[in-house]
């Protein structure tokens, strides 16, 4: 099999998000939404390998450094929205990554997952890891991990809303901030993106599937499971 491509560039363009490769610039109007230490910002890095940044130059060089590096490769999550029907349109929102990249045997991980509270629970998380998911295939990817903390229940409950698979968990398998961490492992492959799943994260995240109300139509999970048995 032909090597995988590596991550470039490209902006990532969704309905309601848009990737684009984090700098150093994205640090200012980012720090608003996952920045300081006061409730619910202090929760965010409970589970991340750095932080939290209590001010601005602490976070600059942060994503300074973030912006440098080629794997992790970090992409700011902005909100695609137009000004008229959100507040924070242009804004980064948060960031995430393509990490573990093994081009070589087509596998690659989606991680560093920082959804600000005002991306969290949001069309936008989902519709990020859906423009990620679709680039790592198109990438030549054909298996993309995602790794999370053993105790981080909402990050598990999320790889499984989202078509991953649980593999297991690694015991005793990292120090992360002082602290032992069993690693829960997940992935997608691309033949299963290819049967349906990400049919379904596209179905999902279109307009026709949102009311006037900004209220889903119909669940994730309801879709992929139409999609499973033909009958949509």
């Amino acid at each position: 099999m032909p090597p995988a491509s590596l991550p470039t560039t490209r902006t990532l363009l969704g309905r309601t998000v848009r990737l684009e490769k984090l700098k150093p610039d994205h640090a200012p109007p980012l720090f608003p939404f996952i920045g300081g230490y006061e409730p619910p910002i202090a929760s965010l890095w409970d589970y991340m390998p750095d932080g939290p940044y209590l001010d601005l130059p602490a976070l600059q060089n942060a994503i300074t450094t973030k912006s440098n590096s080629s794997d992790p490769y970090f992409y700011a999550i902005l909100d695609a929205r137009k000004a008229e029907d959100s507040p924070t349109s242009g804004k980064p929102l948060g960031y995430i990554t393509l990490m573990s990249i093994n081009a070589s045997n087509l596998s690659i991980e989606i991680g560093n997952v920082m959804f600000s509270p005002s991306l969290q629970r949001t069309t936008g998380a989902t519709e990020a890891i859906y423009l990620l998911l679709e680039h790592a295939f198109e990438l030549g990817y054909r298996r993309v991990e995602w790794k999370c903390n053993a105790l981080n229940g909402p990050s598990k409950r999320a790889a499984l809303r989202l078509g991953f698979t649980y593999e297991g968990t690694f015991r005793q398998h990292m120090v992360v901030k002082g602290r032992s961490r069993d690693t829960a492992w997940f992935s997608m492959l691309r033949e299963e993106w290819d049967a349906g799943s990400g049919r379904a994260l596209g179905e999902w995240v279109a307009e026709g599937n949102f009311g006037g109300d900004g209220r889903q139509k119909r669940s994730l999970g309801e879709i992929r499971d139409g999609v499973v048995s033909g009958s949509v």
